[in-house]
């Protein structure tokens, strides 16, 4: 007797113990002091970014391209040496590969409106036309330029993860879809800082 009273005892404690049958649904959320929200955490979005360029072996040409986002402009500022004297077509191109050795890897020019090829001074141009760099005698050449259609946050017109190309020959600036600038000399994939 005593064995089926304790029995029964420790049924209605586990049936105590649920307060839903299990195939009831959740229930309703409430929005009393003792509820919590849980957020996610926001994503952060880079403000700076870099190219290091290299070339194929035998070649000096090397350098590097810094990418500073702030308000909506897009500060560039480029330093490269081991250059021909004389202008380069430079641009950023569609896609972070540099794999192969003539950097055909790295597709053609961003160009996420789908424009003509052009110059910055250009009403269209496609958003990776950034005209030549101009190398002097000993080989080095600085650049600094600012944009607008060109962005490290994620969407369209974003520069993360697309790669910077240096040309052997002056682009220019109307031929298409390139500018006839030659082959591609120096390659480097735009990672976050």
């Amino acid at each position: 007797m005593k064995t089926s009273f304790l029995l029964l005892i420790s049924i209605l404690a586990l049936a105590g113990c649920t307060s839903a049958p299990l195939n009831a649904p959740p229930p309703a959320s409430t929005s009393d002091s003792n509820s919590v929200l849980l957020l996610e955490s926001p994503v952060a979005i880079p403000s700076k970014a870099q190219t290091v360029l290299k070339s194929q072996p035998g070649s000096k040409v090397k350098g590097l391209v810094h990418f500073t986002e702030n308000n909506g402009v897009m500060k560039v500022e480029v330093m490269v040496e081991g250059l021909k004297p004389g202008p380069h077509g430079f641009h950023i191109h569609e896609i972070g590969d540099c794999s192969k050795p003539d950097y055909s890897s790295a597709g053609g020019h961003f160009n996420p409106t789908k424009n003509h090829h052009g110059s910055l001074n250009t009403k269209t141009r496609h958003a990776g036309d950034f005209g030549n760099l101009i190398a002097n005698a000993k080989g080095k050449a600085v650049l600094t330029l600012e944009v607008s259609d060109l962005t490290l946050k994620p969407g369209a017109t974003s520069i993360l993860g697309k790669s910077v190309i240096v040309h052997r020959d002056q682009d220019d600036l109307k031929s298409q879809p390139a500018g006839n600038s030659g082959p591609r000399i120096a390659c480097g994939v735009i990672e976050a800082l």
